[in-house]
């Protein structure tokens, strides 16, 4: 006599979490009865292959974060002291739906690189472009923050979403470094040229008898004044130099940076 009932499971599965939230998991669940025997219990698929897809999708709609991908069903026997049991494998595939993930972390940490990027571009004192350069790796840390409480800690290796996070936080932490090594020239500079005296001073000599007094210029060493403006203009020239070159091969780095990451992330299709 052959019968039919409806069985509810809940199980669990491995999930590799490298590519996420672009990632593809592929599960297997595997039914086999340890107490019926073939003849007495058989596993077989409800319909073909593409109407167990076709119905799994219709349940799969009300999941906002998955996609059903396929599933692909095996029957196989197996034989146990010489007993032979009938085996189910369900291989479901599932892909996650990564536009709520773009919105909320993955743009937001992309807008905070082109921010940093345009900073450079800002004419601005040195001390206003620092505090700007600041707030941008404040904002960065407040995005990691949101990374580590959605992120699940389920996965053996470091997802390239953390790469991407950290290396941007990275990328604008050596932005403020360069900025304020570059702040530090113009003040030496500038402190060079405060340090200059005048080339030349005026004195007053005279008697009390009446006659005029004419003023009596007083030469100060020029070579003196000369080499200290001189220094100003070197370091000057310097932090300009430093500052032009970093922006290029910062900008180079960031375009070397998301190509290479954006290959390894979507490889996986």
């Amino acid at each position: 006599m052959w019968t039919m009932d409806m069985l509810s499971l809940t199980t669990t599965c491995k999930m590799d979490l490298y590519n996420f939230p672009f990632d593809i998991q592929i599960c297997n669940l595997t039914l086999q009865s340890l107490t019926y025997t073939e003849d007495q219990l058989q596993l077989t698929e409800d319909g073909d292959k593409d109407f167990t897809a076709l119905e799994s999708k219709k349940v799969f709609q009300t999941e906002g974060e998955w996609k059903l991908i396929s599933i692909n069903t095996t029957t196989t026997y197996s034989e146990t002291l010489w007993i032979n049991r009938s085996r189910s494998t369900f291989e479901i595939t599932i892909r996650r739906r990564p536009l709520l993930y773009i919105i909320n972390l993955i743009f937001p940490v992309f807008c905070v690189l082109v921010l940093d990027v345009v900073s450079f571009f800002i004419k601005a004192s040195v001390a206003e472009k620092l505090g700007f350069k600041v707030t941008l790796l404040l904002a960065s840390s407040v995005l990691l923050l949101i990374l580590h409480d959605k992120l699940p800690s389920t996965s053996e290796k470091i997802p390239l979403i953390g790469v991407y996070c950290g290396g941007i936080f990275t990328l604008i932490g050596i932005s403020i470094l360069e900025t304020i090594f570059v702040n530090f020239l113009i003040s030496k500079g500038e402190e060079t040229k405060s340090e200059a005296p005048a080339e030349t001073k005026y004195a007053a000599t005279g008697h009390d008898d009446g006659v005029d007094t004419f003023p009596m210029r007083i030469e100060e060493p020029t070579c003196t004044v000369n080499t200290q403006k001189k220094a100003s203009l070197y370091w000057n020239r310097v932090a300009k130099i430093i500052d032009e070159s970093f922006i290029v091969l910062y900008i180079i780095t960031v375009i070397v940076f998301l190509s290479v990451l954006g290959k390894m992330w979507f490889h996986f299709e």
